[in-house]
């Protein structure tokens, strides 16, 4: 009697790559690979790696750009400077009340701005139709 041969089953396609980092190949100019390239070499490092290190760091530096909340003594200390600005521009022949009137809706804003400031502490109303 003859011997079963066990054939086992194709496995067919590309092989897994599970516990590894996703292949990317970003489109970029020539000149800008010739500066990664030469951004490698100085660091002693591959290019892939360079291209990684450098978006690591671009990234870090981005979130230190990102602008920080107003704090309530710089915008005091921003309309004491505007005030003293708008007090060195005052109109002669004004009066004294209409000259404070002047300084305080210069220093309001403009009204269609007033709901859209992030220092006045007000909440912003939605820019949505109203009903």
């Amino acid at each position: 009697m003859k011997k079963l041969i066990k054939v086992a089953p194709k496995r067919g396609g590309r092989p897994s790559t599970r516990g590894r980092d996703p292949h990317l190949a970003p489109r970029m100019p020539s000149a800008l690979i010739a500066k990664v390239e030469a951004w490698a070499a100085a660091n002693n490092t591959s290019r892939s790696d360079a291209f990684r290190q450098l978006v690591e760091l671009g990234l870090a530096r981005s979130k230190s750009a990102e602008p920080k909340p107003i704090s309530a003594k710089s915008a005091e200390r921003a309309r004491q400077l505007a005030a003293k600005t708008i007090d060195g521009l005052v109109d002669a022949p004004a009066s004294a009340e209409q000259m404070a009137n002047r300084k305080r809706h210069l220093l309001k804003g403009p009204e269609e701005f007033r709901e859209l400031r992030v220092d006045s502490g007000k909440e912003t109303r939605s820019a949505g139709w109203s009903d």
